[in-house]
This record gives structure tokens, sequence and C-alpha cells, in this order.
């Protein structure tokens, strides 16, 4: 990357700003889209280093602007089209928003590249796009399922990437990461939901499912994979997996979060956590041979690494969470 420009939409969340903070880190100059804030607030972009922030060129904005998207993609451009609406339980609530973020926000991402003459699109897709696992590792070739209107809004954005690889030769990659985790991820993951508890002191962790099972993923090796993928010629086209391979149960991650911690919690599954029946993805664990054929690397697992990382940055954040609010 070094030399390169790079284009970071949804820099000012979770894997954005980690994303952002690695490519100037490699030499690249980046152009990050925060969304707009009317407090001049910039996300977590205003939490990282200083000297890397101001290495940065950061731009207010919204991937529903189309025109906005025109201005801020320039020839030769590397998009790491981050930008998304998140939350499942939210989608719920609000599945419109999903579809005009998501789908028609990735339309914008991806127009303006096809005008300017982009050099790479990578799209951030997730493993939610495949439902409840039919076959275990999950493999790229593995049926899409849209069990929630987030995990459908994801799949429409990978088709309209599809489609403009098909269509225009847009050279765009889609990337399929497993449960990404560590600092700065938001309440309404797992993970943090779990940490936030038990640092408060909770005698109770209360979780939604205890029985599905995820494939989780450090923020660092997500951003390597993203990055690597990047400098692939032979990703062009494709969608593939960033995952570890290793899968767990949300029960024995509360567990293992427990000892991470220092601190034991009974942990009491809630019905108001829980997702719809048949919206609720059972099983996830990545086929990542793909990845590997393509740049001779895999994530490692690293959970409990990453979750004594995870659990010393939630220690100096936990003024902003409220420990048994169910955040959606």
């Amino acid at each position: 990357m070094r030399g390169k420009t790079a284009v970071v939409t949804g820099a000012c969340g979770f894997i954005g700003s980690h994303l952002a903070e690695e490519l100037v880190r490699r030499g690249a100059h980046v152009k990050a889209l925060a969304l707009y804030d009317a407090r001049g607030a910039r996300g977590w972009l205003d939490q990282i280093d200083p000297a890397l922030a101001c290495e940065m060129e950061i731009i207010s904005g919204d991937i529903r602007d189309a025109e906005q998207m025109r201005r801020l993609i320039r020839k030769d451009d590397v998009v790491f089209h981050l930008a998304a609406l998140i939350g499942i339980p939210y989608s719920y609530i609000a599945p419109r928003s999903y579809v005009q973020t998501n789908i028609e926000g990735t339309l914008n991402v991806l127009e303006a590249a096809r005008e300017a003459g982009a050099a790479r699109v990578m799209n951030m897709s997730t493993s939610e796009v495949y439902g409840s696992a039919l076959r275990v590792p999950i493999d790229e070739d593995h049926p899409l399922q849209g069990q929630s209107p987030y995990s459908a809004s994801k799949i429409g954005a990978e088709k309209m990437t599809e489609s403009y690889v098909k269509s225009f030769a847009l050279p765009a990659v889609t990337v399929r990461a497993f449960n990404t985790f560590g600092p700065r991820q938001s309440p309404r993951a797992v993970i943090p939901t779990i940490l936030m508890q038990l640092l408060a002191g909770e005698k109770e962790l209360h979780l939604g499912n205890l029985h599905s099972t995820r494939d989780f993923n450090f923020v660092a090796d997500t951003v390597e994979g993203l990055i690597r993928l990047a400098a692939c010629e032979a990703a062009i086209g494709r969608a593939v997996n960033i995952g570890t391979g290793a899968e767990i149960t949300i029960a024995q991650l509360a567990e293992n979060a427990q000892r991470a911690v220092g601190h034991t919690a009974s942990i009491i599954e809630k019905q108001d956590r829980m997702r719809p029946e048949h919206s609720e993805v059972q099983r996830l664990c990545a086929d990542a041979s793909l990845l590997h054929s393509l740049t001779g690397w895999t994530p490692p697992p690293r959970l409990e690494e990453g979750l004594r990382l995870t659990a010393d940055w939630m220690k100096t954040e936990l003024t902003r969470y409220e420990p048994q609010r169910y955040y959606v």
C-alpha cells in the first residue's frame, strides 16, 4: 500500500478505524470517510493515535450521497468499503434503513469507483450471509441465506458488487469476515456484551442463545486479510472468507471470558436477547483455504489473547456503557 491512495468508508467504526491506522503505518495516503455528526465527532477516529490521525485526510459524509461518493473516489484509488448498518436486532426494527445504507450506499460506492477508474474496490461483507451452516466448515460456495434483514441487505450488496465485476469489469473483491472482535467494538456484539458485564462485577451474565457457535477473528487479523487481498490480483471477482476455522459456543465463550477477566458470574439465557426462531444463525465456522491459496496466509486462532486485549481496553471504557442494558 506504500504510496497508494486508500479510501476507507466507515473509517469511524470498529474495523474501519483499525484498518485506517494500519494503512497509514504501511505508507498509504488514507482518505477516511466518517459519518457526518453535527457535533464534529468522528467516531473511533477521535480515539486513535494522534500521530496517525494527523496523517489521514478525514472527511465527513455519508455513502447514501451518490454525488459525494463521486467527489470522494478518484482514479487509481484503492477503496475499502466498510460503511454499513450492522446491528442485527435493529434490522428487525428498521429494515428499510439497511436497504438504503447497505445496498443503495454500496451501489453509490461502486458507481463512483467505476466512473473514476478506481484500482480496486474491497467490499466488506459478513459470514452472516451464509445463515445457519448447511455444512461445516463453510466455504465460499455455500448457499447464501438471508436469515435477517441485515444479512439480506449484505447479500444484496454482494450481488451489486458481483454485477459490477461482470457488467463493467470493475476490479472488486468481496470479503466475508467471520466474527471480528477486539478493542473499539460496539456493545451490540457478544464479546463486548460479556466483558462489559463481567468487568462491572455483575453476578449474573445475561446473554441470548448460548448454544450457537461462532468463528472469532481478532480485529488485527481481519485488517491483515483485507490488505493482503487488496494486493492480490487473483482475488478480483471473488468472494473470500476471512476466518480461523475454529468454532466455539457462546456458553464456552462466556466461560473463557470469565477466566480472562478473573470474575465468575451465573450465565443466564434471556428471552429478550434471542433472535426470532428462524432468524437465528446456529453455526458459523470458516473454511479459509481460498484465502490461504490466494495470499499464503490464514488468520491464527487467538481467542484467549484477544479476550485479554479486549478486556484491558474495555476497562478504560466502562463509563460509556450500562452493563445490564441490551444494546441493539
